[in-house]
């Protein structure tokens, strides 16, 4: 079956004569359906490309979470392993990972801590329990690490154990810095 158009031509002669173009229906329907699956396979590429970019996102995003949990927890297993015999150690971990402005707060309050430390001949040890990123809002996580410490000092030579909870302010722009710590007033005895 075909289909024909019908168009009057002029000869020059000044007569007019029509003009047949004979379309077959196979060839409409065959190319009718290459555009249907062209329309079709556009479509699911569409498709295919943005669901595998928003799972890529949430991956980099679980990527991240990891990644500042896993420095909150040895962040807080650093500031939560303290021997007296060697405080310089420990203030030195305090600072490790910390941003400089973090780093100058410990550096001012260092004295004041020795000399708690000393006398108390305070040491403990830490073991992780977990990390959990509280909240993140443009690349500045809040971030929990919890903590199981055993503490020994004068006072309880036989030790305590304690879970110790640091909230951590960790700045992805800055390099994963620490910008802001909580928690430590856990890890010390209260005289």
């Amino acid at each position: 079956m075909s289909t024909a158009i019908d168009e009057a031509t002029t000869t020059e002669a000044g007569e007019q004569q029509p003009r047949t173009l004979s379309i077959r229906l196979s060839t409409v329907l065959i190319t009718g359906t290459i555009g249907v699956l062209v329309t079709a396979v556009v479509t699911f590429a569409t498709l295919y490309f943005s669901a595998d970019a928003k799972i890529a996102e949430r991956d980099a995003r679980d990527a991240d979470a990891r990644h500042v949990e896993k420095i909150a927890a040895d962040y807080g297993v650093g500031a939560s392993t303290i021997d007296y015999r060697d405080v310089r150690a420990w203030f030195s971990r305090l600072k490790t990972g910390t941003t400089p402005q973090l780093a100058a707060k410990f550096d001012a309050t260092a004295p004041q801590l020795e000399q708690i430390l000393l006398p108390l001949q305070w040491t403990s040890t830490a073991t992780p329990l977990s990390a959990t990123v509280t909240s993140e809002a443009g690349g500045i996580y809040k971030v929990n690490a919890y903590l199981d410490v055993v503490s020994t000092s004068a006072q309880t030579p036989g030790g305590t154990r304690t879970t110790v909870t640091y909230s951590l302010t960790v700045d992805r722009a800055a390099g994963w810095q620490i910008t802001e710590v909580g928690g430590l007033q856990n890890t010390l005895p209260t005289k």
